[in-house]
């Protein structure tokens, strides 16, 4: 009984920091049903009339833009780097935990160490690259793009992954005569499938949530949703409603991928916590 009392404060710290992180998504998504003219007042209107005209003007009605071409590019390039992103990944990992090179911390290293550059950093070598290859307001690009800069933290996060992997299991695959390719697919990913959930959903957020590259490498052709949320910031004002509803709309994708995947995700976030 002592035990559970003393940790009694620490869960209703716990529950309080998860309402204070939760309240500015849930007073967003209250705002986007609110007018312009509530969504504006100082201090906020709590019980202001609620309507749908947010959302209306996010789909077009008043302007005629439509918001399907910078969703469907945010999920190409989302999707398509993921995808790349654990084919390259998986192998690598493989190759670092359970074949295990020489100086194989050093190689982790490395391969963390290219997220340390500021992206600004990287921007005018990348635009210029773009631009001399003919490659802007490209979502092929844009994809490759962000299999480069989530691939090392891929690989990081795998290779704790598929430490996991009882030996075992791969002694009597290679017994049995199964090659790389089918020890990876019918032995490796069937047990660390929540690892390579995990890696895939945080690999999709940093895709679908990028600004600054899409910002500045596509036009009209190309923008992502993230690009189109800042055209609803112009030179006659912010409109607080629209933005939310904006907002609200672009979160929906992550917070479905991360609902279907949660059970994945537990037991990914926390494989090899616990020896």
């Amino acid at each position: 009984m002592r035990a559970r009392k003393a940790w009694r404060p620490w869960g209703v710290f716990a529950w309080l920091a998860g309402i204070l992180f939760a309240l500015p998504v849930l007073w967003m998504v209250l705002t986007s049903f609110h007018s312009e003219s509530d969504a504006a007042t100082n201090p906020p209107s709590l019980l202001a009339p609620l309507t749908l005209s947010g959302y209306e003007e996010f789909f077009g009605a008043g302007s005629g833009a439509s918001p399907w071409p910078p969703l469907i590019n945010s999920a190409s390039a989302s999707i398509g780097s993921t995808v790349l992103v654990l084919l390259l990944a998986v192998p690598a990992a493989y190759a670092l935990s359970i074949k295990p090179v020489r100086k194989w911390s050093d190689v982790l290293f490395f391969f963390l160490s290219t997220k340390m550059l500021p992206v600004v950093a990287g921007t005018l070598p990348i635009y210029l690259f773009a631009q001399f290859s003919g490659l802007l307001d490209n979502i092929s690009f844009l994809t490759v793009l962000y299999t480069s800069m989530n691939l090392p933290i891929a690989v990081w996060l795998m290779r704790s992954f598929l430490a996991e992997v009882p030996s075992e299991m791969l002694e009597a695959a290679a017994l049995d005569g199964a090659g790389l390719v089918t020890t990876l697919r019918r032995v490796v990913a069937p047990v660390a499938m929540p690892g390579i959930a995990a890696t895939s959903l945080i690999c999709f957020i940093f895709s679908w949530n990028e600004l600054l590259f899409a910002r500045v490498l596509t036009g009209v052709v190309a923008g992502t949703a993230p690009v189109f949320l800042t055209s609803f910031v112009t030179s006659q004002g912010l409109f607080l409603a629209k933005v939310c509803a904006a907002a609200t709309v672009i979160s929906l994708p992550v917070l479905a991928a991360g609902f279907a995947a949660q059970d994945k995700l537990v037991q990914g976030l926390s494989l090899g916590a616990v020896k």
